[in-house]
């Protein structure tokens, strides 16, 4: 027992990528009719992937063990082998997404699950590829992290089939193949310039580069700019979400909801390590990244005010919450992305929720009826489907019409940013942030930029409330011969723990924000040394794990 517990500690960092993985290919070996087997394999690697998160939280934030675990495959040093690196910026980012993916997979057995072959492998890839491409310390795997997770979506996304899904998913490919593109280029360019793609190494040899040289790197990171921004949502980039978003099933919409913030993560990791102190905002164009953060917000607030279907508002709120995140990052300053990393975790959760919701608020009024139709027509997926189509709807209770309203309005305030909610907690750390640092941090420009921040952010958040409460009341209060909505215990449940997640979230506000001021993106010199500074291959399991040396800095 203390074997197999020394080994899981030991190997913890790859675990979040491994389980799924796994998991993942053994369903394949499964039959489809197999329907209870492939559900609970998949529900327990995804919850045991989520306990590897809580975990990993758990041990960065601990002032006692390693800030950074350096997780080094097959034993090779860095720059030269693959390195996973869970750091607390990496560790919050993929318990985010095992938060939502847990939830989205029990919701998903509820009756998704079950409406079209190998969903649970294609969803446990695309968790796979989420958790890789947060934990990863080089751009090569970075890219292949990130081809793993849309190949996984694009199946996702044509889940249950429809003319509505397969048009949304047609531009969903074009344009994720174009950055693509985009990316291996700038990746290629970044390589040819530097030999390395190792992160902690690249910030080493920028700061080497002669002023030619500098230049062309300045190149092909913009080229993988693109690349990020396209992935984040920004504006005008961005005008295939919402339909995209709106059109996929509930469970698949509510995890893609974490999908726009790899982008964000990646600019926000790139920005902070390549260069110290701020200069790689410069290089990544900050003031560039503040306006199309704010294009962002305003062009996802007019699309809330102006759509008439929730969902389709759900796709809008996911694009005001990236352009807040790229707006406020573009600042630089470590207090100001403090905030905006609370803001993250609280959007991000409760976007999930209303997609989640939209399909029990749509089944009350009888609009989710054709959720799916045959898209290919082989007689394996025929036989399937018509077998498929006699799964019920749900079970309608007295008080399920009241919980479901009472969900809806409590994440509609949230994403409003209602006191004493956690949306209203980090806009209020953001603003603060901001003005207590003159310009909001925001280089040369001037002192009134700040303003224009809270100024758009704030317009947002009553933009949201019109529309949230509009449709609220159109939905919970205009019909009074409304019938019970029709809710599964599988889909009630894990709506009923995000919504206490974000309670919990505004409840223990102090010490989460404490985290996330401490996620070391200062400056790049703890994460270059955890990485470079002590490599070896004799440490697999990473800096102050058992076997292995202890971090930089740490207590012998």
């Amino acid at each position: 027992m203390t074997a197999l517990s020394t080994a899981l500690q030991t190997h913890l960092a790859v675990l979040p990528i491994l389980l799924p993985l796994v998991a993942g290919a053994l369903l394949l070996l499964l039959d489809e009719r197999r329907r209870r087997a492939k559900g609970v394999i998949s529900l327990a690697a995804v919850l045991l992937t989520l306990a590897a998160a809580v975990r990993l939280l758990l041990l960065v934030g601990d002032p006692s063990t390693p800030e950074i675990v350096v997780y080094r495959l097959g034993s090779w040093p860095a720059p030269f082998g693959i390195v996973l690196v869970a750091d607390r910026l990496a560790v919050l980012m993929v318990l985010v997404a095992n938060l939502l993916g847990a939830a989205g997979m029990v919701y998903a057995l509820g009756r998704w699950a079950v409406l079209g072959p190998r969903f649970h492998t294609l969803y446990l890839l695309l968790l796979m590829g989420l958790s890789g491409a947060f934990l990863t310390g080089d751009l090569f795997n970075l890219y292949v992290f990130f081809e793993v997770l849309l190949a996984a979506s694009y199946g996702l996304l044509l889940h249950g089939g429809g003319k509505r899904r397969v048009k949304a998913g047609l531009h969903y490919v074009a344009i994720n193949l174009v950055a693509s593109m985009a990316f291996l280029v700038g990746v290629s360019l970044v390589y040819a310039l530097t030999g390395t793609l190792n992160m902690a190494d690249l910030a080493v040899k920028a700061s080497t580069l002669g002023a030619d040289d500098l230049l062309l790197l300045k190149a092909g990171l913009s080229v993988l700019g693109v690349a990020f921004l396209v992935k984040s949502g920004a504006w005008p980039l961005s005008f295939w979400l919402p339909t995209t978003y709106s059109a996929a099933a509930a469970p698949v919409a509510a995890i893609f909801a974490v999908m726009t913030k790899v982008g964000v993560y990646v600019i926000l990791r790139l920005s902070t390590l390549l260069w110290p102190e701020g200069q790689a905002l410069a290089l990544f164009g900050s003031s560039w990244l503040l306006y199309l953060g704010l294009a962002t917000v305003v062009f996802g607030t007019l699309g809330v005010l102006g759509s008439r279907e929730l969902p389709r508002i759900a796709g809008y709120l996911t694009l005001v919450s990236s352009g807040t995140l790229l707006a406020v990052i573009a600042s630089g300053d470590a207090t100001v992305v403090s905030g905006a990393l609370y803001y993250l975790v609280g959007s991000t959760l409760g976007i999930g929720v209303v997609f989640l919701l939209c399909e029990l608020v749509t089944r009350q009024h009888g609009e989710a009826l054709a959720t799916f139709e045959p898209v290919f027509s082989d007689d394996y997926e025929t036989q399937l489907r018509d077998e498929f189509e006699g799964v019920e709807r749900g079970v309608a209770l007295p008080l399920t019409t009241t919980l479901v309203g009472a969900a809806f309005f409590f994440v509609a305030l949230q994403l409003v940013g209602l006191p004493p909610l956690s949306g209203f907690i980090a806009k209020f750390a953001i603003f603060k942030a901001a003005l207590e640092t003159g310009a909001g941090g925001y280089g040369n420009a001037p002192a009134a930029l700040a303003w224009w921040v809270i100024g758009v952010v704030t317009l947002a958040g009553f933009a949201t409330l019109i529309a949230l409460m509009r449709e609220g009341v159109n939905r919970f209060w205009a019909d009074p011969d409304l019938a019970p909505a029709a809710v599964r215990p599988f889909e009630a449940v894990p709506v009923a723990l995000l919504v206490a997640l974000l309670v919990a979230l505004a409840v223990f506000a102090q010490p989460a924000m404490r985290y996330t001021a401490a996620t070391g993106l200062q400056g790049p010199a703890g994460y270059v040394e955890a990485v470079l500074g002590s490599g070896g291959p004799e440490r697999p399991g990473g800096p102050g794990l058992p076997g292995g040396p202890e971090r930089p800095g740490a207590e012998p």
